[in-house]
């Protein structure tokens, strides 16, 4: 199974289920900014505890060889942290990011834009505006130049399209404004 047909069918199992979750990492690098390679799928996710067997159930109906751990996802959803499962046949690591139950991160699932993946089917990615801010919480907590250069290809990717004031806005309460105003200036340079 290729990645983008694994990344189609936990799309429709969290659609099914009713969970809100958006993609991000990689494929939503992928989507927005310059194609690249991923070795896992991310996705964030709102999950409640009554989400957790029907999930575990779904994932496991899609590929009898996938172990999940309704232990894990339980103790994700208790510290608000992430869970994941490998697929054997693919190769590929998901992981299940549970976000934290606050305004921001509301926001971001409901900015959330219905795309293309690949042609195969269509899936939840994080806006451009909302995996540039999560890329530069990143680059604060360990300065890493592979999130840098993920930012600058949405940038240069998006131009026009970005929505300046809410990226500004948002790094500004996150303390990443002089990050942000760092990369701009990178890619104005790099144009």
């Amino acid at each position: 199974m290729f990645p983008e047909e694994l990344l189609a069918k936990i799309s429709k199992i969290l659609k099914d289920l009713k969970i809100p979750y958006a993609i991000t990492g990689g494929f939503a690098i992928s989507v927005w900014g310059r194609i690249r390679s991923s070795l896992d799928i991310d996705i964030v996710v709102e999950m409640q505890e009554k989400d957790i067997k029907p999930l575990v159930k779904m994932i496991i109906k899609m590929d009898k060889n996938v172990y999940a751990d309704e232990n894990m996802i339980r103790d994700a959803l208790l510290h608000k942290s992430e869970f994941n499962f490998i697929h054997p046949d693919s190769g590929m690591k998901v992981d299940f990011f549970i976000l934290a139950d606050n305004f921001y991160n509301k926001l971001k699932i409901r900015r959330a834009i219905l795309r293309d993946v690949f042609g195969v089917t269509k899936a939840y990615f994080v806006s451009p505006e909302d995996l540039i801010l999560s890329k530069l919480l990143w680059v604060k907590e360990n300065d890493s130049d592979k999130q840098k250069e993920d930012i600058k290809s949405v940038f240069e990717r998006q131009k026009q399209k970005l929505d300046i004031g809410y990226i500004k806005g948002w790094a500004e309460k996150h303390e990443t404004a002089d990050i942000l105003e760092n990369l701009i200036k990178e890619v104005k340079r790099d144009l």
